[in-house]
């Protein structure tokens, strides 16, 4: 992903924390939340209904 899309990207939840990158799993997670959102075709998917708990 592009780096300076990575310094802009938030949690869509209350809190809009940024996101830091999971690259193995192929998504962006919210370090407050634990949410992981996927990433298709080199597009985040910021969607709270598309989202995943990852385990604390």
């Amino acid at each position: 992903m592009d780096p300076q899309l990575l310094e802009i990207l938030a949690c869509p939840d209350t809190h809009h924390s940024p996101l830091t990158v999971d690259v193995e799993a192929g998504e962006l997670v919210c370090p407050t939340c634990s949410r992981a959102f996927p990433v298709r075709d080199g597009i985040p998917v910021l969607l709270l209904d598309e989202a995943r708990r990852r385990p604390t």
